[in-house]
């Protein structure tokens, strides 16, 4: 990031052993690191993340396997930025793309030290390099590595309860006293960023509606002569809306203190899980009424991807059964 944090030296051998000498946070190093986060390579795109990437920077002051992480997502998105998004770029791999990679695995092995003994501080430097890791494998189009980082960052928020939750017998569990990061928020402010085939993300004033009139609001629209391209706005709205209610039900369930409460969420959870049925019942009608047009679209595999995370962070809230950490 900028100077304060972690220097500019250039030499790999050096910067690997480069502590910080300032301890201080600028606006400039949050505002870049916001930026970078993206999945979708827009260069100019804004992110909610702000507070996201204060707490990483923070964190990087003391934490190697972090910093090395923020070391080599810098690297990566300025040879990207530098050398441009484009098959002939990527055959002709810069220094400063070996040295992304090179800080990679030493965040990696760094972080192998940390979690080999479960503890707060560990599993918190896990949760927040998941963070940068995904930014990292999406500028290599690693995109099944960058899946499994988002499956392994819910995992454990779920195996070490970071939220409260049920158990079977409805005897409420409150969340560990760890105060881990909630890395689903993060990941999907990361996904609901606006796109080159979509509407703007749900405004805040949708995110506030009642989640009880989910299921009345969200039902698929008729679909007449459009193709995909003409309803892609529609779906992506949809979408971004059932994503947006879903980060108020987060949230709620994080302040959850009583079992009458978090038994009240479990309603709202349903209506939630039912609102994206119904959304992929609908893109799978639309594209039966389209027709076959060779390969699905890429912005259409990012939404099932994203549905798809959305429907494995719901099922997760408020769920403290074993089984559901093991099929993650």
């Amino acid at each position: 990031m900028a100077e304060s944090v972690a220097g500019r030296n250039r030499d790999t051998k050096s910067r690997t052993k480069t502590q910080p000498t300032v301890l201080e946070i600028l606006p400039q190093d949050i505002a870049v690191l916001n930026r970078y986060f993206s999945i979708k390579t827009l260069f100019d795109l804004k992110l909610d993340c702000h507070e996201d990437a204060r707490q990483l920077l923070q964190a990087s002051l003391t934490d190697p396997a972090i910093r090395h992480a923020l070391w080599s997502l810098r690297a990566l998105r300025e040879d990207l930025e530098t050398s441009g998004d484009n098959p002939e770029s990527l055959a002709h791999q810069t220094k400063s793309y070996h040295y992304g990679l090179h800080q990679y695995g030493a965040a990696l092995g760094d972080l192998a030290s940390n979690i080999s003994s479960p503890s707060p501080s560990g599993l918190k430097s896990a949760l927040l390099c998941c963070q940068i890791f995904i930014g990292i494998e999406e500028l290599q189009k690693n995109y099944a590595a960058m899946v499994q980082h988002i499956v392994r960052g819910l995992k454990i928020m779920h195996e070490y309860r970071a939220r409260p939750s049920l158990v079977a017998t409805n005897e409420f569990v409150p969340a560990h006293e760890w105060q881990l990061p909630f890395v689903d928020v993060f990941i999907i402010k990361l996904f609901l960023a606006p796109c080159k085939s979509a509407d703007a993300p749900a405004t805040a004033e949708s995110s506030g509606k009642r989640l009880s009139a989910l299921s009345m609001s969200l039902h698929p629209q008729p679909v007449a002569s459009r193709d995909l391209r003409t309803i892609a706005p529609d779906m992506w709205s949809e979408l971004t809306r059932i994503a947006s209610w879903t980060l108020d039900f987060l949230s709620k369930v994080s302040q959850a203190d009583s079992v009458e409460v978090a038994l009240r969420l479990l309603r709202d959870k349903k209506a939630l899980l039912d609102s994206l049925e119904s959304w992929l019942i609908g893109l799978e009608l639309v594209q039966t009424k389209i027709g076959p047009h060779g390969p699905e679209p890429v912005s259409v595999s990012f939404w099932r991807l994203f549905h798809l995370i959305l429907k494995i962070v719901l099922l997760g809230a408020l769920e403290s059964s074993p089984d559901l950490a093991q099929d993650l």
